[in-house]
């Protein structure tokens, strides 16, 4: 894991320079303590700020290929290079180091753009091709790993993190209102689109190719779902599945540091270590938040599997004080509004991770996604059948044996059941179906707009956006490949593997690691017909019976409990907010950004400071107006300073 950045300025755009590199990369450091690498020719800079986990002594970046007319930086890992090695050296390829990074240059010479598709892992490349006069920039498929550009002076700028970016005086900085407005409704903007007006996101799975004459975007891969497996029982689709899994994670264990793992008591993070300690020789070490209110706290399914594993384990418990003291250094790592405050207790424990020696932990990102964990899929099948008879009665109140984990169920009333679902309920063929009581209630933030910033988003619309922005071969997968499919390009790539996973992580260069997404495990998982992945409202059927004998069956056979951390209530002691909270929400502070109404927000922080905001959405608008303004605050206005958030 690292950070990458660089300038490509063809003439008569100015070369860069390596003291604008350098500003660029230093931005990066918590990336990438470990080492500091330069690459200058012509209309092309590199940069890069290693975090060594393979080739500790050999794998300083930039790296070049034979002749040195092909340079990299590359942050990440290939988890199947020795694979990809060994092919290439058969093929006549000479390497000089023990890197993964060195197979992207030999790729690329050997299969020109198409080297990406060979490529298992997660990652952010920038290779130049100096014979061509070419840059490519490329991310990994599911959107692991962060890559913004922008154009600024002529010249294309691209970084690993947006506050490199900002390094150089003349990017422009101002906020995107539509991207402010597809987070407080997808919950993150929608690819290419970042929060910031001028910057741009890399979408996964695609590559940017830069040339004198004009640029290109080329996607290489994307989910895909076609029901192929059918004819096999699930029996036998579990057993190729577990050995698919015990693949991936034997890859991902690849390193020449120690690997740890993350443990939340569910499933998938049990699942994870489970395969390390039974198909791997590897020390299981393993790590985990707990906290205070019975709520969130899953300390008691933790310490059950790290007695069952006999694992070394660390827990960090996470003190609402401790998210309120954290959460504007979260939002300098996030780079964006978050609706959440998940993200800080897991940036949180990487620090501790890392103050235990430890660089890389496995996670279990990525499982629901993959097989159909989250209530949301539920939700949408029982609303599907339920749209079939819209007059029923008693098929709506099969909603009612979901959210058991919640004091505050949007399931507790039967009335409120029958309202707050059948919100959309007109829309089922579309794409976004399942999705639309998550994005009514999160849309709710939009009525603290203030009236000038809402002009800006007149005429957008939800629905119309998202539909005209998904491939149109969406519209032929079946219901719960569609729901898949959104799924996986807004909240997994969009917030979850970014503000929740790669940045809080890397805020105390942490590198997560995520078996569930190899691409091999999605592709197989994609071809699965939905019944294999929920049973009846049993979620992740498929994945529990890869799973069974290997797992304790309380975990096993144990209902989905979303990983939530406390919210709104963080942020008040004694009946008083925190003094930033105080001073950035207050009346003048909140005019002056100009984004949301004043006293709209008086109304909503006096709410939870009383303790009344009990449900998502007023818990929701909190968080997303606080996060906002300490976006601005530090990116945009540069009113708080970077030295006392980004400390640890």
């Amino acid at each position: 894991m690292c950070g990458i950045a660089g300038i490509l300025g063809f003439a008569p755009a100015r070369s860069p320079e390596p003291a604008e590199l350098s500003a660029m990369i230093k931005r990066l450091h918590h990336r990438g303590p470990d080492d500091t690498g330069f690459h200058c020719d012509g209309p092309i800079g590199l940069a890069h700020a290693r975090l060594s986990i393979i080739d500790l002594a050999g794998g300083n970046q930039p790296i070049h290929n034979e002749d040195k007319t092909v340079w990299v930086v590359f942050n990440g890992e290939i988890f199947n290079y020795l694979e990809l090695r060994a092919t290439l050296e058969a093929q006549g390829h000479r390497f000089y180091t023990h890197s993964d990074t060195e197979v992207i240059v030999h790729l690329y010479e050997q299969y020109d753009i198409d080297f990406v598709r060979h490529l298992n892992g997660q990652f952010a490349i920038a290779l130049w091709d100096s014979r061509r006069q070419r840059l490519i920039l490329a991310r990994d498929r599911t959107g692991i790993r962060p890559l913004f550009y922008t154009r600024a002076s002529e010249r294309l700028l691209f970084a690993s993190e947006v506050k490199a970016l900002y390094a150089c005086p003349d990017v422009v900085r101002r906020l995107n209102p539509v991207a402010l407005g597809e987070i407080f409704t997808y919950w993150s903007p929608l690819a290419p689109h970042s929060i910031f007006g001028d910057v741009r996101s890399l979408p996964p799975g695609h590559l940017l190719v830069v040339e004198e004459g004009g640029s290109r975007m080329v996607r290489y891969w994307d989910w895909s779902f076609a029901d192929k497996l059918s004819e096999r029982s699930v029996e036998d689709c579990a057993e190729e599945l577990r050995a698919l899994l015990v693949d991936a994670v034997r890859l991902q264990l690849r390193a020449d540091v120690p690997v740890g793992a993350y443990l939340s008591g569910g499933l998938d993070s049990s699942i994870i270590t489970t395969l390390i300690k039974n198909y791997t020789d590897t020390p299981l070490r393993t790590f985990s938040i707990t906290f205070e209110d019975s709520e969130f706290d899953e300390s008691g399914y933790q310490q059950e599997l790290v007695r069952y594993l006999g694992t070394q384990h660390t827990s960090v418990q996470c003190k609402a004080e401790d998210i309120c003291a954290a959460f504007p250094r979260t939002i300098w790592h996030t780079e964006s509004p978050i609706v959440r405050t998940a993200p800080t207790p897991l940036m949180l424990l990487s620090e501790r991770v890392r103050a235990e020696g430890y660089k890389v932990v496995l996670t279990g990102e990525g499982a629901d996604e993959v097989f159909g964990g989250y209530d949301l899929f539920k939700e949408a099948k029982i609303r599907r059948f339920w749209a079939r008879n819209p007059e029923s009665k008693w098929r709506p109140r099969i909603l009612e044996r979901l959210y058991p984990y919640l004091k505050h169920s949007p399931a507790s009333s039967r009335a409120f059941t029958q309202r707050f679902f059948k919100e959309g309920m007109e829309h089922e063929q579309r794409p976004f179906f399942a999705h639309i009581p998550r994005w009514t209630t999160t849309q709710r933030i939009w009525q603290f707009f203030s009236a000038d910033f809402s002009q800006a988003l007149e005429g957008w619309d939800a629905y119309d956006a998202i539909e005209s922005w998904l491939p149109p071969e969406v519209a032929q997968f079946s219901p719960m490949g569609r729901d898949q499919y959104v799924e996986a390009h807004t909240l997994m790539s969009g917030y979850l593997l970014c503000s929740q996973g790669d940045r809080v992580a890397m805020a105390n260069s942490i590198e997560g690691r995520f078996p569930f997404l190899d691409h091999r495990v999605i592709e197989f998982a994609n071809r699965l017909p939905a019944r294999y992945k929920i049973r009846g409202l049993t979620e992740k059927y498929i994945l529990k019976q890869a799973m069974r004998g290997l797992l304790p069956e309380s975990i096993r056979q144990r209902s989905k409990q979303p990983y939530r951390a406390p919210d709104s209530q963080s942020f008040f002691r004694d009946g008083k907010p925190a003094e930033y909270v105080a001073e950035l929400l207050q009346p003048d502070s909140v005019r002056r950004a100009g984004y949301f109404e004043p006293q709209a927000v008086t109304k909503l922080m006096e709410k939870c400071r009383t303790g009344r905001a009990i449900g998502f959405a007023d818990n929701m608008a909190f968080v997303g107006i606080l996060s906002t303004m300490l976006v601005d605050a530090l990116f945009i206005r540069e009113s708080m300073s970077v030295n006392d958030v980004a400390k640890p």
